[in-house]
């Protein structure tokens, strides 16, 4: 009886002799959706056999399928309705179920078929079932729920790709987060990715037809074997040909693109892998289930049994066992489907110089590699002798070197032994020549007709050395055949020395060659191309070796000497004039009088947090509190604060403050710690400010562990909490757990706003926790918004002189209507610098001789600058910029008084919110904006973008106003737009990706589980959020086996864009730095281009001008360098006309310089290039800079810039190819750009913006085949923008994760692009990549020396994707 269609009630007779079982009754068997009528009549048939009645006479209500299934609350869709639209998306047939009931309940499984519309021909998958061990979780009480399970299930198989599971209900939610994920985690590991396709109809015939091809060339090849029976020796060649793609069936892999490698390329590269490759670097052990399931697998797929026992014993996983197979069985024994088209045995490819090419075939002839072999001749000047005798030493491990004798004592023996071998042997012996024979055996045990060879020896008298000994043997592998001739020498050496051996050895050949037929031993003890390299036997882990010593632990003992001499000298100090005036200014502080309530709340509790408004004195006084009470208890010599301010400008300034109040230098008692400076003594400075992320890399490099790392710090105090900076949160999660294992350590959290409960709770409750809150001194503010300043200033924008910013409202309306309500809408929304100039001239007038500085609070540096700008007419002010940018002495003379006759006018970002306090401020200009890092899902590009400020920075801005006097805070916003404004700053861990995130703890000493660690922040992500993000990671390089690599370290330590570190980080490798930088900052910032509407064909030509059919980022680069190089010619305003025949934009290319430099500052701070690096184009004298070599290599560029993208990637398909007849003969069209298309793995196909350089391109230079694109957006369709055309090498060496398709069809590259080629140069390139990151972890351990001797790595991969695979 075949399965029952979905949604088909259970027909049946009317006539039903007794009452179903409850559990599969009819109503268990309607799903939402079915028609109404039946479920009715359904529930009434039922209900009417059913006892229990209420009161009323009435049968309680049945539940529907939606609320058994969602839940009483869920009004969305249901897992079979959802199928059953997907069928009919993809015009599959409706999916069929099938039903069983076992002792744990019902299971069901769907099954999908396809009818082809033309042929009417059906295609049948098998049911989609979960695999026995798991077949618990598909057991439900009824078959309704069944039902579901199983099309919850289907639709994952599908769809996993997808996010379809945010829209079903909450248990089938859970099941594709958890258990669905798990399982295919699983099978993708044991190489069963092809279950979860999203065409499963695709996947299965390509894997039927690949099976078929593989099937029939086997028994080709067997059958040409047995035909055989040809003398000549067995050298397999990859033949480089086009090969009969069709063979292997699967639309999509003939349609891959096809990856070659030239002979030259892969010998260097096998002796790269010989030489320096590490399996399984972090000792991962396979456990024995998966060992035996591994075994099984690869021994069906034709390798032998031994060999997969001894890989599964050194490698990691299964693909690596593969890839280890691959690598070290010889070409002659490996599975047909492994070689590559066209392998055919014998053939090896032509050198031209006859004589050495059969010289290279003789010495093969015993298993050596044909290029081993060559290079082996090589070396001993092309004697054929020599080069023999050398490859068995190197065999055997012997350190002679081979040299020519002509002793005639050792000939004579020689000769002596022979004539008595020709009479032994009859027709089986021949003299081949004077110093060589060959001796036939005889074994019936052997597969094949079998000769050995003798060559008389060079380096000793013979029978004081073994003769050179060759196996020839169609049938036998070679590395069985050196594997007889290792064990065959050595027990010469042992037993035969001194006398004629050549006898005995054909007799110990004869007896043992069969048993080592069977058992030939490891394949490394036979491997001579491994042997004779040392080895590099480091291992990728002692890259994470600590750089410094861990700290010693606190010493509490109280009353020590040096506790008591430092009190003695703190005692005597109190009484000194200088100090006496310093207490008199502290003691006016707020925080003075809750003194003796902080030291209580400290020695009470093990966290305390201090809250107080800004200029309470909460920075300057809790620390210099903490610091004198433990010095008046004698505890002077442990005490060691650590104060952490989010900004550099907070730490710095500080520092100068508390020292100053504790009369002494910066750099003794009190001293900070900032990125690339600092002035501290061990031992003798008892308060260091540092910025956040300082002490996160102290926690993160010091030490055996994040605890270990603090083991000096008696005191830590977190500033700032309230901001909820990415660097705080980090921070108080790590405290947490190190306050649970260090009950000494203190821990103070201060903050500038009373609403600390969310700390509170975070550390314990209020029990745990000491609360201390500091009245702010303030005197009243005036607030006046945007139409009181209009009002008061009789501010006209018509007669403004200078533009409004470009997001501000239309300046083209030439009404002359003045009133308030019109100036508003002309003013718009955006920073109006005139206003602000007005303003300040107002504020001016009104204080007239009265002192008192003037503070705006403006976005961003840019803003500072235009500001300053609008300023400069106004005779009376002393303009001061202040942003966190700025050199310490530039940020301290806002704290200076102005010039006589001046006003101080200060434009500040944000840091003069809470981070620092200027006394003598008494108006506020406040724009209401504020620079936030903010994460866009369109482009997954973390960027800082302009968005209002939060009510409770605003309120922080207005305080300003009223540290001295009454004051007055001029809003440039509406009451309404405030009204708007977020209540308080959104955390900063909610406004970046988690990839950024989960790479940062990755990158924290001792942290293994990422997700519980982020479980126990303050606003914990969604556990399969992190699961993405940390499989993302291990795409991009970041991660091998949840192990960080060298890679993902850099880019943990580079505060950027992920995509933009990896982009700057491979720039700095392959010697093309500025380039890369300068990518780098286009997309931080934006394109310099700008296409008006009116103008828009213009503008697309003007930047056409600069298209080398590169692609857009390669665009971008070539206007900027063109503009840089006209800047340094002709100054920077002679450049405008240029920039505007362009349609290029000043402003953009002016911020991609500077955000160029500060990226190039965070690579000198990890120490990726030396700090003394300057620009290329400013060393004249340096044009063979290293670092930038290769800057104008555009194919390298596109490469580089495709895997720092990955896995932003489309493959592009190209139409059947189409010819024309010429005069010249027969040529190849380009194909029609709309028959061109592109898909990515996501969204399956997707257009080119027309904005694209590449939008109508008919064909792409440097053979490329796929686009990596920046920008994602969707509306009618789904665009890409921002692309960059490379070739299939680039994708190979730089995409995601490689796998080897078991068919012989090639390589399948980050689970879904697909290679056709031999299997062999997908584990070279997967090798090559883990050699790429070692150069790199050398780079890390030794930032000083500029070459660990990994050049050759990486100029073997340039050569890989300049020449897409070729030797020249």
């Amino acid at each position: 009886m075949g399965p029952k269609k979905g949604g088909a009630p259970r027909g049946g007779s009317k006539n039903t002799p007794k009452p179903p079982p409850a559990e599969i009754s009819i109503s268990d068997f309607v799903a939402a959706g079915e028609p109404k009528g039946k479920s009715k009549a359904a529930d009434r048939n039922k209900a009417g056999q059913k006892d229990g009645k209420d009161e009323s006479g009435e049968a309680p209500k049945k539940p529907t399928a939606r609320t058994v299934i969602g839940g009483a609350s869920w009004t969305g869709k249901l897992p079979v309705n959802m199928l059953s639209e997907h069928c009919q998306k993809q015009k599959w047939d409706k999916p069929e179920y099938t039903m069983t009931k076992t002792k744990d309940g019902f299971v069901s499984s769907v099954i999908l078929k396809k009818t082809n519309p033309k042929s009417k021909e059906t295609i049948t998958l098998p049911p989609m079932r979960l695999p026995p061990p798991q077949q618990h979780l598909a057991a439900c009480p009824t078959a309704m729920e069944a039902r579901h399970f199983a099309a919850a299930y289907a639709l994952f198989r599908v769809c996993n790709m997808r996010n379809l599971h945010m829209m079903m209900p909450p248990t089938y939610r859970n099941l594709w987060k958890d258990e669905f994920t798990q399982l295919k985690n699983a099978d993708v590991k044991e190489g069963k990715g092809w279950l979860y396709e999203a065409d499963p109809f695709n996947a299965m015939q390509e894997r039927e037809h690949a099976a078929a091809e593989l099937a029939k060339k086997r028994a080709e090849r067997e059958k040409e074997r047995a035909k055989s029976q040809d003398q000549r020796l067995q050298q397999p060649g990859l033949n480089t040909g086009a090969g009969s793609a069709g063979s292997h069936g699967g639309k999509r892999w003939l349609q891959a693109s096809k990856v070659e490698m030239g002979n030259k390329i892969r010998r260097t590269i096998e002796e790269l892998v010989r030489q320096k490759v590490i399996w399984n670097p972090y000792g991962v052990r396979i456990s024995d289930p998966q060992k035996k399931r591994i075994v099984e697998e690869l021994t069906g797929l034709g390798f032998r049994k031994s060999h997969v026992e001894e890989a599964v014993s050194e490698c990691k996983d299964r693909e690596e066992v593969l890839e280890w197979l691959l690598i070290h069985i010889p070409e002659d024994d490996l599975p047909a489907w492994s070689l590559p088209e066209g392998y055919t045995a014998g053939i090896s490819l032509a050198s031209g110089d006859l004589s050495r090419e059969s010289k290279v075939k003789r010495l093969s002839m015993s298993g050596y590699s044909a290029d081993f072999c060559t290079e082996v001749l090589d070396e001993n000047g092309g004697n054929e002798y020599l080069a023999a005798e050398q490859l068995q030493n190197m065999l055997i491990q012997d350190g002679i070197v081979p040299e020519p004798s002509s002793r005639a004592a050792d000939m004579e023996a020689w000769e002596e032994e022979h004539s008595t071998l020709e009479a032994i042997y009859g027709e089986r012996y021949t003299k081949l020549s004077p110093i060589t024979c060959a001796v036939i055996s005889e074994n019936p045990n052997l597969p094949c007709r079998t000769t050995f060879y003798f060559q008389k020896p060079s380096t000793a008298p013979y029978p004081n050395r073994t003769p050179v000994l060759s196996i020839a043997a169609k049938e036998i592998p070679a590395y069985i055949r050196l594997s007889a001739i290792r064990q065959a020498i050595q027990h010469a050496n042992k037993d035969l020395l001194g006398e004629p051996m050549i006898f005995n050895l054909v007799d110990w050949l004869e007896e043992n060659l069969p048993r080592i037929l069977e058992n030939p031993g490891k394949l490394r003890t036979v491997s001579v191309e491994t042997l004779s390299h040392a080895r590099n036997e480091s291992s990728i882990n002692s890259c994470i070796k600590s750089t410094r010593r861990a700290p010693k632990p606190l010493n509490l003992s109280p009353g020590t000497p040096q506790s008591l001499a430092i009190r003695k000298k703190w005692e005597s100090q109190q009484t000194t004039p200088a100090q006496q005036k310093m207490l008199r200014a502290r003691r006016s502080l707020p925080a003075w009088d809750m003194q003796e309530a902080i030291i209580h709340a400290v020695h009470s509790h093990q966290v305390t947090i201090v809250s107080g408004e800004t200029g309470s004195g909460k920075s300057t006084q809790s620390v210099q509190f903490i610091l004198d009470d433990m010095i008046k208890r004698d505890f002077g010599s442990a005490v060691n604060i650590v104060c952490t301010q989010p900004r550099r400008i907070s730490a710095l300034g500080l520092a100068d403050r508390v020292s100053d109040e504790r009369c002494s230098t910066v750099g003794d008692e009190v001293g900070y710690v900032v990125r690339g400076d600092s002035k501290v003594k061990y031992g003798t400075t008892k308060i260091t400010f540092m910025t956040t992320g300082v002490l996160l890399r102290r926690m993160q490099t010091g030490g055996q562990d994040v605890v270990s790392s603090l083991a000096d710090i008696s005191h830590v105090v977190v500033d700032e909490v309230h901001e909820r900076s990415l660097d705080t949160d980090f921070l108080l999660a790590l405290l947490r757990d190190v306050l649970r294992r260090r009950k000494d350590l203190k821990l103070i959290l201060m903050s500038a706003t009373l609403d600390a409960d969310i700390f509170t709770q975070y550390f314990g409750g209020g029990g745990k926790v000491g609360r201390v809150n500091i009245s702010g001194r303030t005197f009243p503010v005036e607030d006046l918004y945007l139409d009181d300043v209009v009002r008061r200033t009789g501010f006209n924008p018509r007669n403004s002189s200078l533009a409004w910013d470009e997001y501000s409202g239309s300046n083209d309306d030439d009404s002359t209507d003045t009133s308030v309500g019109a100036i508003l809408q002309k003013l718009g929304m955006g920073i109006n610098y005139d206003l602000i100039a007005s303003t300040v001239r107002y504020i001016d007038s009104l204080l007239k001789d009265q002192p008192g500085g003037i503070l705006i609070f403006l976005p961003g540096t840019m803003e500072i600058d235009r500001c300053l700008a609008a300023l400069n007419h106004l005779p009376f002010v002393h303009p001061l910029p202040l942003h966190a940018s700025l050199l310490p002495n530039e940020q301290r003379r806002v704290f200076l008084p102005a010039p006589p006759g001046k006003r101080k006018v200060i434009a500040a970002t944000n840091v003069a919110e809470t981070s620092i306090t200027i006394e003598d401020v008494v108006a506020v200009i406040d724009t209401g904006r504020v620079k936030e890092t903010r994460y866009d899902p369109a482009d997954n590009m973390v960027r800082l973008e302009e968005v209002w400020a939060s009510q409770a920075a605003c309120k922080q801005r207005r305080g300003r106003a009223g540290r001295v006097s009454s004051g007055t805070c001029y809003k440039m916003y509406t009451r309404k737009a405030e009204a708007n404004m977020a209540p308080r700053p959104e955390p900063e861990i909610r406004r970046v990706p988690l990839e950024q995130l989960c790479l940062s703890v990755k990158a924290m000493r001792g942290i293994a589980d990422v997700a519980g660690f982020l479980a126990n922040t303050l606003t914990p992500p969604e556990n399969i959020a992190i699961e993405g993000a940390l499989e993302l990671l291990h795409r991009i390089g970041a991660l091998d086996n949840q192990q960080l690599t060298a890679l993902g370290r850099y880019i943990s330590m580079i505060p950027t864009d992920l995509r933009l570190a990896k982009l700057m980080i491979y720039g700095a490798i392959f010697g093309c730095l500025e380039s890369c930088l300068t990518i780098a900052a286009i997309l931080t910032v934006k394109s310099p281009f700008v296409s008006p509407r009116d103008k828009r064909e213009e503008a697309k030509q003007a930047r056409a001008s600069f298209s080398t059919g590169d692609g857009d980022l390669l665009i971008d680069l070539a206007a900027y360098q063109q503009w840089s190089e006209r800047v340094k010619q002709q100054g920077l305003w002679k450049t405008q006309s240029w920039c505007n025949d362009n349609f290029l934009v000043p402003k953009t290319l002016r911020e991609i310089s500077s955000n160029k430099s500060q990226l190039l500052s965070s690579l000198k701070d990890i120490g990726i290039i030396p700090v003394n690096y300057r620009y290329a184009d400013e060393r004249a004298s340096a044009p063979s800079n290293r670092w930038n070599t290769h800057n104008s290599n555009t194919q390298l560029l596109r490469a580089l810039i495709a895997g720092a993208f990955n896995p932003q990637i489309a493959n592009i398909s190209f139409p059947d190819k189409k010819f024309a007849s010429s005069v010249s003969g027969t040529i190849e069209l380009d194909p029609d750009a709309r028959t061109i298309k592109y898909f990515n793995q996501e969204n399956g196909r997707v257009f080119v913006h027309p904005s694209s350089s590449l939008f109508g391109a008919q064909s792409f230079s440097g053979s490329a085949t796929y686009v990596s694109y920046f920008t994602k957006m969707a509306t009618s369709k789904v665009f890409i923008r921002d692309l960059t055309p490379f070739n299939a090498y680039s994708l190979l060496l730089f995409s995601g994760p490689i796998t080897l398709d078991t068919l012989g069809r090639g390589v399948l590259v980050d689970g879904w692009q697909r290679l056709r080629g031999w299997a062999r140069i997908g584990v070279l390139a997967s090798r090559l990549r883990m050699l790429l990151d070692e150069a790199l972890a050398q780079k890390m351990d030794n930032p000083g020396l500029e070459d660990m001797g990994e050049e050759k790595v990486i100029d073997v991969v340039r050569h890989l994707v300049v020449f897409n695979g070729q030797d020249q």
